[in-house]
């Protein structure tokens, strides 16, 4: 018979501690913010990372156009620019936000009419990598030319689909196209 009673008053208390904790409302915020944090924190960053891919690609539009002033006036052709120095040039202007050095790829070509302009897309190798087949011609007064940056910027939340063929890199390009003026002649 005690032991009828002890098992009685076992159950109650287990019944009246259940109770007691289903009641508790202490630490629901907890258990709540735990289930939304994760996809909270993650549409966070992928809203901060969209936001400086937007930035890095109004950088690299800005340095297109301001270093594609040096072709169009003639100064990289009177200076004798190759690739490279007009690389310099673009890296210049373009502080800390890219690895210029190895990561920015430069195309100039020039053109005998703006409706024979051709931006074909940049050839990718197996890993993804910009393959650097590009020319440097900066024509000569009054040519047609193109002025193309190439970067590929790494995506690390890739939640919005931001990240081109394999979600890791999204390729950002600047172009310029303009009409070089009559530097050192009368006139086109």
């Amino acid at each position: 018979m005690w032991a009828k009673l002890a098992t009685g008053v076992r159950r109650l208390k287990s019944v009246r501690l259940a109770r007691r904790f289903v009641r508790q409302q202490s630490g629901v915020a907890a258990v709540e913010f735990g289930m939304v944090a994760a996809p909270f924190l993650a549409l966070i960053f992928a809203i901060l990372e969209t936001s400086v891919i937007f930035f890095a690609g109004q950088a690299l539009e800005t340095a297109v156009s301001d270093s594609g002033r040096l072709i169009m006036t003639g100064q990289a052709q009177q200076q004798g620019f190759d690739q490279a120095a007009f690389k310099n040039s673009v890296c210049a202007k373009i502080y800390g936000l890219f690895d210029c050095a190895n990561g920015i790829f430069i195309e100039v070509k020039s053109f005998p009419t703006f409706a024979a302009i051709a931006t074909p897309t940049p050839t990718l190798d197996s890993n993804g990598n910009i393959v650097n087949n590009f020319g440097y011609d900066p024509g000569t007064p009054c040519s047609i030319v193109l002025v193309r940056l190439f970067y590929q910027w790494p995506v690390y939340v890739s939640l919005l689909g931001l990240g081109d063929s394999g979600g890791t890199k999204r390729m950002l390009i600047a172009t310029s196209a303009f009409r070089n003026e009559p530097y050192g002649t009368s006139g086109c």
